[in-house]
Parts: C-alpha cells; sequence; structure tokens
C-alpha cells in the first residue's frame, strides 16, 4: 500500500509492499524517517532536496517523492 507525506515543497510515497526494510533511509536521515514515531516519516523535518538524496538510496524503490518548484 502507498502512503503519501508531503508539504508545500515536496510529496513523498512509501510502498510499505515494496520496501525491503534495509533501512537505508533510517541511516542517510534520521530526522525524516524515525520509525519510532507515527507518522514515522515526517517531510517537514529536512530540505527536500537531503530528502530527495536519501529516497535515491532506497534499494527497493519503495520510496519516490517529487519536488515542487
Amino acid at each position: 500500500m502507498k502512503h503519501e507525506f508531503k508539504n508545500d515543497k515536496i510529496l513523498l510515497t512509501f510502498d510499505d509492499e515494496v520496501c525491503v526494510n534495509s533501512g537505508a533511509c533510517i541511516r542517510q536521515l534520521p530526522a525524516v524517517f524515525d520509525v519510532t514515531r507515527d507518522p514515522w516519516i515526517n517531510v517537514d523535518e529536512a530540505d527536500p532536496d537531503a530528502i530527495e538524496e536519501a529516497v535515491d538510496l532506497c534499494p527497493s524503490g519503495a520510496l519516490e517523492c517529487e519536488i515542487y518548484e
């Protein structure tokens, strides 16, 4: 199932059926990706470019993002 997390600068989608739980996102950007809170993704915690870099490291493709210009 896809989940959306967004603000006025970015839309991030997470597909929990694709995720392989590698933890790459958590290691790259723990302020945004924190499994100890609900919701576990908070796009307000970092710059959209930093989030995009973390998304690019996702080995499964479970994370995708769109930055609003």
